[in-house]
């Protein structure tokens, strides 16, 4: 009877504790689980406190990866019946969604900005390219800090992310030595990155990196 009894207060308190271990993500940041509290002064009469959770993706989180190519038009590829035969891009297509209706602001920091943001580019102070940001609203190119990029919101929720490639959403006087590197993309969520930051690239170009 009492192993029954037992049995049943275990049945009971394994969802609880489940609970207990399952973080919140209706809020970013998750919140740090509050420690235990303790009354009795000798250590050897109380229970060492469990691990600390660690953060993860939820299970059967999905990959997301994210292709963005310069100077591709809507009609350029075989997709949208153009004349660039891209079968990768069609086979992709074919198990995902496709979408004919969006809204592009034809420059390359401003789209890349609007993109991993998901808010319009004068929102992120990004009005045009890097290069010609000013000190009028809407275009400093300097993203407000109230405003998380993808990469962060995916950190925040257990991913791990990374960056290949172009970045350009940096002004010129952060990309040099003298820059503090608040935007480059391993303060802006990303874990890894190997990316550079100007229009005109060259072999002696500097290149931004976690290295």
């Amino acid at each position: 009877m009492r192993f029954k009894i037992a049995l049943a207060i275990l049945a009971a308190l394994v969802p609880c504790l489940a609970a207990a271990q399952t973080p919140d993500r209706t809020q970013l940041p998750i919140p740090d689980v509050e420690p235990p509290t303790y009354s009795e002064l000798d250590v050897r009469n109380v229970d060492r406190p469990s691990q600390k959770l660690r953060l993860a993706a939820p299970e059967d989180a999905p990959n997301v990866l994210i292709l963005l190519l310069d100077d591709v038009g809507f009609s350029q590829s075989s997709l949208y019946s153009g004349a660039v035969d891209m079968p990768t891009l069609g086979a992709l297509a074919e198990d995902g969604l496709v979408y004919n209706q969006f809204h592009t602001t034809a420059v390359c920091s401003a789209t890349r900005t609007a993109l991993l943001t998901g808010r319009n580019h004068h929102q992120n102070n990004m009005g045009s390219i890097a290069e010609t940001s000013t000190t009028f609203p809407g275009n400093t190119g300097v993203r407000p800090n109230y405003i998380a990029a993808l990469p962060k919101i995916l950190r925040y929720n257990g991913y791990s992310s990374a960056m290949f490639g172009k970045n350009h959403e940096i002004p010129p006087w952060e990309t040099g030595p003298a820059g503090n590197r608040t935007l480059w993309p391993g303060q802006v969520g990303f874990d890894r990155f190997m990316a550079f930051s100007v229009v005109r690239r060259t072999s002696f170009s500097r290149c931004l990196s976690t290295a």
